[in-house]
């Protein structure tokens, strides 16, 4: 059985339903959340914080500041996005895949 990889562009009602039941029930323990990704703590070297660094990765969603659109911002990305390309700890995601491409 193949199994469609996962992208959170275009997410359904459900999707986004379980996204956020998922977000409220691990809040507090992320390393629990069954989507958590661990970070590696030798890749976030280039982010100076106060804060910390985190040790897992969860999927988020969020709504476009354009359009308003829920999209997820899947763990999988995150990681790629600070790790990989040093993006900035306390960046979020703020624009679905729709305007992005537009911009």
């Amino acid at each position: 059985m193949t199994r469609k990889a996962r992208s959170g562009r275009n997410p359904s009602p459900e999707q986004l339903r379980e996204a956020k039941r998922l977000a409220d029930l691990y809040g507090k323990h992320p390393e629990n959340h069954p989507n958590a990704v661990a970070a590696n703590h030798s890749q976030l070297a280039h982010i100076n914080t106060y804060l910390g660094l985190p040790d897992h990765y969860v999927d988020i969603v969020f709504q476009c500041r354009n359009c308003g659109k829920e999209e997820i911002w899947l763990a999988e990305s995150q990681k790629w996005y600070y790790e990989t390309a040093k993006g900035h700890i306390d960046s979020k995601a703020v624009l679905c895949h729709d305007c992005r491409k537009k911009k």
